[in-house]
């Protein structure tokens, strides 16, 4: 038997997640942390699929304001307080600017009163959060010359300004997949990767396990829970119905979102949102139609979020070129002076989110975004010892886990359970100033770089010398070609993080290719590093790197098939 899943057959465990994206992750935190002895696996990579590829942005529920939906406005307000309380290192404001035009619904008085309205409902936005770079200001206004000597290509005809609300932005989605992960095993947990599970077992109409595939060598083997959380996301109805012919309720309707980053940067602090012709079917107040976003992404612009009804299965998600095309001459008409073609993108995002029941439609046969993520008891339906949750967005993943670890509390009936503490910075976030971190850093590094040291910063926080101890030598505290990663990120990402492959390194537990293409010859590098701490031969070697230039090269970026479990993006 592998050593690598020994630890998981010797015992059996309070609560087995499957889905091992930013969902299941939370859960696995969120029960570790309560005292529950916790499994979570995923038949690929932890965080692969939409979790690693939404737009990164944390949600605070302005949004909500057009829907007049306060409670779900308190909630994302509380959620995004969570992460960035959390999380310091990977989760950050980011100012967001909306031009303003004439004198009615899109008008500059109008977001005023909206901000004011927001600031006043979101009165607690800060709480239990230190750290001043770390706080979400009151909203603000722009004047007409301002927003233009920051965005020059605004639509100008009719333009008074703009007003400026502040959300949240991730650093790196696939390492805050990551670092709830990581906690969760600090507090005792197991955590597989590439450990597929291929049925649910179960006795007496009770879920009591899942039957699991080690993905690398085949064997399979047996893994007991007194629960089993379903968090697949768009995968959990295969789950379902395939094992125990028990279908969910309601079934799942999902879009296919996509966002692509473009080799521009049009600001390195502030984004802007560009308003388009189709309209948010579900606002009651309705300002003229939806946004799509220009963001800052390692100077580099994050464009997005597209949304397509969805009704093919998960595996293999893409996006056609008639498709990307039509996308960029959208973004060109929503803001007149980006001027890109598909030739500017540099990597495409794109994966599936709940998008409501098929039942869910408004009064002109559309359908309506999920308004909230589903957690979901099949004991009502006469199987017990089984969960089922789909998340809506990254942003509220804290406060589902709380949810399904309080349902579980209540199926247990488990004694002595401690209470988890939501506001506990996770793994790499105790620090008290993120500037300070960061010098700390940049004196070690032969460089002195302050950009280096910054990422680094922001993928490690505080755990940061872990990292620096898989350097060997200075060498290892060198970057990586013409990149912001040092060779000692690769070694620690299969020595610490459970990376077994190239396309890890590269795509999620490193920044290598998370904007764009990092070059031939760091592939090869990263491939020869990754090769000695694995033992791998020269056949093994060129296979990894022909199967990541087919990711991030040949193929090209808005081809990437995704091919591991769970959900998370947000809505635009």
């Amino acid at each position: 038997m592998s050593s690598r899943y020994r630890h998981a057959t010797d015992r059996d465990f309070d609560i087995v997640v499957v889905g091992a994206g930013m969902f299941g992750a939370c859960i696995a935190h969120n029960a570790a942390q309560r005292g529950y002895s916790v499994a979570i696996v995923d038949k690929g990579d932890f965080g692969a699929a939409t979790s690693s590829n939404h737009y990164k942005m944390i949600h605070g529920g302005i949004r909500y304001l057009q829907h007049l939906d306060l409670p779900r406005l308190r909630e994302s307000s509380l959620d995004r307080a969570t992460l960035l309380k959390v999380a310091p290192h990977l989760a950050q404001p980011l100012p967001i600017v909306f031009p303003t035009y004439g004198h009615g619904r899109r008008s500059k008085a109008l977001m005023r009163a909206a901000m004011l309205a927001y600031d006043i409902l979101t009165l607690d936005r800060n709480r239990k959060t230190q750290m001043v770079d770390r706080k979400i200001p009151s909203g603000s206004v722009l004047s007409r010359d301002e927003l233009l000597n920051m965005f020059p290509g605004v639509r100008k005809d009719g333009l008074t300004g703009a007003a400026v609300f502040y959300d949240g932005q991730m650093y790196n989605p696939a390492r805050m997949v990551l670092a709830f992960i990581q906690s969760a095993m600090k507090n005792g947990a197991v955590a597989l990767n590439y450990a597929r599970v291929d049925q649910l077992i179960s006795e007496d109409a009770r879920v009591i396990g899942c039957r699991v595939t080690d993905v690398p060598t085949g064997e399979s083997f047996n893994i007991r829970g007194r629960i089993v959380v379903n968090a697949t996301g768009p995968w959990g109805d295969s789950l379902l119905s395939e094992d125990i012919g028990l279908d969910a309720m309601p079934e799942f309707s999902f879009s296919r979102d996509l966002a692509f980053v473009v080799d521009k940067s049009l600001s390195p602090t502030h984004a802007i949102g560009c308003q388009i012709d189709s309209a948010d079917s579900d606002a009651i107040l309705d300002r003229g139609g939806r946004h799509l976003f220009l963001v800052p992404w390692r100077d580099k612009t994050l464009v997005g979020v597209w949304h397509r009804h969805y009704e093919s299965g998960p595996e293999g998600i893409a996006v056609s070129d008639e498709e990307l095309q039509e996308f960029v001459d959208e973004i060109n008409a929503a803001y007149e002076g980006l001027d890109i073609s598909t030739a500017d993108i540099r990597r495409v995002n794109t994966g599936l989110v709940l998008f409501g029941s098929k039942d869910d439609q408004n009064a002109s046969g559309e359908h309506s975004f999920a308004k909230r993520s589903l957690v979901i008891d099949h004991s009502k339906n006469g199987v017990d010892g089984l969960v089922t949750v789909v998340g809506v967005r990254a942003t509220v993943a804290s406060s589902v886990a709380e949810e399904t670890v309080d349902l579980v509390d209540r199926k247990i009936g488990a004694e002595n359970v401690q209470t988890s503490d939501r506001w506990q910075p996770i793994f790499g976030g105790e620090f008290e100033s993120f500037a300070t971190l960061t010098e700390e850093i940049r004196q070690q590094l032969p460089s002195k770089s302050r950009q280096v040291a910054t990422a680094i910063a922001h993928n490690y926080g505080s755990e940061y010398a872990n990292m620096f101890s898989c350097a060997s030598n200075s060498d290892y505290l060198e970057t990586l070609g013409d990149t912001n990663v040092v060779a000692a990120e690769v070694i620690n990402a299969v020595r610490n993080e459970m990376a077994i492959n190239l396309e890890d390194v590269m795509l999620r537990r490193t920044e290598l290719a998370t904007a764009g293409h990092p070059g031939a010859n760091v592939i090869e590098k990263v491939a020869s590093l990754i090769g000695r701490e694995l033992g791998w031969n020269a056949s093994e070697t060129d296979a990894q790197i022909h199967s990541v230039r087919e990711l991030i090269d040949n193929l090209g970026p808005w081809q990437m098939v995704q091919e591991s479990s769970q959900i998370g993006t947000g809505h635009a």
